[in-house]
C-alpha cells in the first residue's frame, strides 16, 4: 500500500441523535475511535480509520466528514447494513443508549482490506463502544494483538458506556494488557469498578500494564499522566467552553500526537498536550477536531505556566 497511514484508529462511527426537546433531535456524526481518527488527521498526523459504516445519508454524511478532515478512506469499508445510532439524552453526563442489533460497524472485516494496509503503522487506537458490540469486539482484539507482535503501538480507550457489564471484562483485561496508552475518565473508571474508590480502580486498571502511560482526566479537576512509576498532574486551561462533546476524544489525540511526534518531552508537556487539545476541542459546538493553531497556543500557555 503506497503512502500507508502512520495512525490508525479501529472501532464505531456512528451518528448521534441528540434530543433538543419536546419532538425536537437533531443527528451529527460521531463514535469515539473516530472522533480520535479526525483529531489525529486535524493535527496533521497521516491517520486511516478502520471500520464499516452504512450506504444509506448517515453514511453518507460519517465519509464526507472522513474526508473534510483529511483521513485515509481505504480502509473505511461500505457495507447494505442498518447505522449505528447512538441516541444521546439529556443530563451531565449525557445519557446514551444504542440501537444497531445487526448495523454497518459490526460488519467490518479486516481481511477485506487493501494489501499492506498496516505498513508504516506507529501507533493504533482501539476502544469505545465497538470493544463491547460482538462479533466486532472480537475482531479488534484479534487485530490489535497482530499490530501489537508487528511493533505496532497500541492505544486505548474504554470510554465507558452502560453495555459494558460483566461480559466485558475479558476485553478490558486484554486491550489494557496489549496497550501502551490508556486513556481514562473518572466516570469511565466508576463504570468499569463498581464499589471501588477512585484511586483502587485507577491501580486495578494500571496493574494490567504497569509500564503503559496511562492518561487520567477528571473534568474541572484536571488530568494526571502516569509512566511507570513517574507521574504528573495539571489543570486544564481556562477556555470559553462551547460544547464539552469530544474533550476526551481530542485529549487522547493530543496526547497520541506528542508521543508520536516529540518522544523526548517530560512527561508534563505530555500531559500539557493532551489538556491543550481537549481544551481547544471545547471552543467549537459538537465533537469537532481541536483546531491546530488553538492547541498549539494552549500548550504554549501551559509550558510558560510551568516554567
Amino acid at each position: 500500500m503506497v503512502d500507508a497511514p502512520f495512525m490508525l484508529c479501529a472501532g464505531e462511527a456512528l451518528t448521534d441523535m441528540i434530543h433538543q426537546g419536546d419532538e425536537r433531535w437533531v443527528s451529527r456524526v460521531g463514535g469515539s475511535t473516530w472522533n480520535v481518527a479526525r483529531a489525529l488527521a486535524v493535527l496533521g498526523e497521516p491517520t486511516a480509520f478502520a471500520g464499516a459504516i452504512s450506504r444509506d445519508r448517515f453514511g453518507d454524511a460519517l465519509w464526507a466528514a472522513s474526508e473534510a478532515a483529511g483521513l485515509d478512506l481505504r480502509l473505511l469499508q461500505r457495507v447494505d447494513r442498518a447505522p449505528l445510532l447512538a441516541v444521546v439524552e439529556g443530563g451531565e453526563p449525557p445519557r446514551y443508549f444504542f440501537i444497531g442489533d445487526d448495523s454497518a460497524d459490526l460488519h467490518f472485516d479486516p481481511a477485506a482490506l487493501p494489501a499492506g494496509a498496516f505498513d508504516g503503522l506507529r501507533w493504533a487506537h482501539f476502544g469505545g463502544i465497538s470493544l463491547a458490540r460482538e462479533p466486532l469486539a472480537a475482531t479488534l482484539v484479534a487485530l490489535a494483538r497482530a499490530l501489537k507482535e508487528c511493533g505496532v503501538s497500541i492505544s486505548f480507550d474504554p470510554n465507558y458506556r452502560n453495555l459494558m457489564d460483566a461480559r466485558y471484562t475479558p476485553t478490558l483485561e486484554a486491550m489494557a494488557s496489549l496497550a501502551d496508552l490508556i486513556k481514562v475518565s473518572d466516570d469511565d473508571l466508576r463504570g468499569l469498578f463498581p464499589g471501588l474508590s477512585l484511586d483502587d480502580a485507577l491501580s486495578r486498571l494500571r496493574a494490567f500494564n504497569p509500564g503503559a502511560y496511562c492518561l487520567l482526566t477528571r473534568g474541572g479537576q484536571g488530568a494526571s499522566l502516569f509512566h511507570g512509576d513517574e507521574r504528573c498532574h495539571a489543570l486544564a486551561p481556562k477556555v470559553a467552553v462551547v460544547d464539552t462533546v469530544g474533550a476526551g476524544d481530542a485529549s487522547a489525540a493530543g496526547l497520541l500526537h506528542s508521543l508520536a511526534r516529540h518522544p523526548q518531552r517530560p512527561l508534563q508537556a505530555h500531559l500539557h498536550a493532551a489538556l491543550a487539545a481537549g481544551s481547544a476541542a471545547c471552543l467549537q459546538a459538537g465533537a469537532t477536531p481541536p483546531l491546530p493553531a488553538a492547541m498549539h497556543q494552549l500548550f504554549e500557555l501551559l509550558e510558560g505556566e510551568a516554567s
